[in-house]
C-alpha cells in the first residue's frame, strides 16, 4: 500500500508501477472525489486533460441518483467540465437495468426519489405511483431523495411492510457537501424504513456493488487490472474495487480521514491525497523504464 505519508516517488514499488502502467481506464467517484458539493477541486480539470493526453479513458461514476444523466451533464458543464452521457454510470442507471434483467416484470414502482430520478425511471419505461394505498407498485425503490416528505417515507414503509421486492440504489449513509448541513443519504433512509418495518432492502445496487464496473469494463472493452476506482469512500469506491478485482485508489479530498483509511484491512492499494497525486505517480510510473 502507497500512502501519503511518504513521497510517491519514494514509496513506488515495482509491482504497483507496473499495475499503475496496465491502466487503461479510470472510473471516478464524483462528490469527494472531483468536486465537493458545488465546488470543483482545483486539480481536476488537469487531471482529465493530463489522462487525456496519456491515452487513459475515464468515466464519471456516482452514488448519487438524485440528478439524471442530463442534469449531470449540465451540472458539470457549469463547473467547466465538458462530458458525454457515454462517460456516466449513475447507480439510477445501475438500478434500472438491474429491474430490466433480473425482473422486467416489474412495471409499476414506487419511488423514493427526486422528480429526476423519478423523470429517468420513467423515461426508462416504469410506471412511478403515487401515494395512495389503492396504487399498488410491483416494488419499491428507495434512493437519496432531498425531496422526501414524511407521507411518502410512511408510504414506503407500508408497501417495504407488505413484502413488496424492495431495492435501494445505494447503501450511503450521508452525501458529501461542502455546506454546514449533513446531507442524509440513502443507506440513512433505509435504516428508517428498516427500523419502522423490520426489512432491509432485497438489494442494493450501487456500490459496491461490482456491477457498476462490470458495465464499464463491457462497454470499453476492459479487463478488470486495467480499471482504477478512485474514490473518497473506502466503504462503496473501495470495497466495489476489491469486489470487481480492480485497483482501488482511495483520494482524502472527501469522505474518509487518514487514520480510518490506514485501520480498514484490507485497505486501499492506494491511499492519496488527491487526483493531483495520482497524477503525478502515473506519470512517474510510466516514465520508469
Amino acid at each position: 500500500m502507497i500512502t501519503i505519508e511518504n513521497k510517491v516517488e519514494e514509496s513506488l514499488s515495482m509491482e504497483m508501477a507496473t499495475r499503475l502502467r496496465q491502466i487503461k481506464h479510470i472510473a471516478l467517484d464524483m462528490d469527494g472525489t472531483i468536486y465537493n458539493g458545488s465546488t470543483l477541486f482545483p486539480f481536476t480539470i488537469t487531471f482529465l486533460n493530463k489522462m487525456r493526453e496519456l491515452g487513459i479513458g475515464y468515466s464519471f461514476l456516482t452514488n448519487n441518483p438524485s440528478r439524471s444523466t442530463a442534469d449531470y451533464l449540465y451540472h458539470l458543464k457549469e463547473m467547466g467540465i465538458e462530458a458525454t452521457a457515454d462517460e456516466f454510470y449513475t447507480s439510477a442507471q445501475a438500478t434500472i437495468d438491474y429491474i430490466h434483467t433480473h425482473h422486467p416484470e416489474y412495471k409499476k414502482l414506487f419511488l423514493l426519489g427526486t422528480p429526476s430520478m423519478i423523470r429517468e425511471f420513467e423515461e426508462a419505461g416504469f410506471i412511478s405511483t403515487s401515494d395512495d394505498a389503492e396504487d399498488e407498485p410491483d416494488a419499491v425503490v428507495a434512493s437519496f431523495d432531498m425531496s422526501l416528505v414524511y407521507p411518502r417515507l410512511c408510504r414506503a414503509a407500508w408497501w417495504v411492510s407488505r413484502k413488496k421486492f424492495y431495492i435501494a440504489t445505494n447503501p450511503d449513509r450521508v452525501c458529501p457537501t461542502d455546506k454546514p448541513v449533513v446531507l442524509v443519504d440513502c443507506g440513512s433512509i433505509c435504516s428508517a424504513l428498516e427500523y419502522a418495518t423490520g426489512r432491509k432492502p432485497d438489494v442494493i445496487v450501487g456500490k459496491p456493488d461490482p456491477r457498476m464496473l462490470h458495465g464499464i469494463m463491457e462497454r470499453h472493452g476492459l479487463r478488470a487490472e486495467q480499471i482504477a476506482m478512485v474514490g473518497d469512500r473506502i466503504y462503496t469506491d473501495i470495497l466495489m474495487a476489491q469486489n470487481a478485482q480492480a485497483l482501488g485508489v482511495l483520494v482524502l479530498s472527501g469522505e474518509t480521514t487518514y487514520d480510518t483509511a490506514i485501520s480498514v484491512q484490507p485497505g486501499p492499494d492506494l491511499i492519496l491525497r488527491d487526483l493531483a497525486e495520482l497524477q503525478e505517480l502515473i506519470i512517474f510510473a510510466q516514465n520508469i523504464s
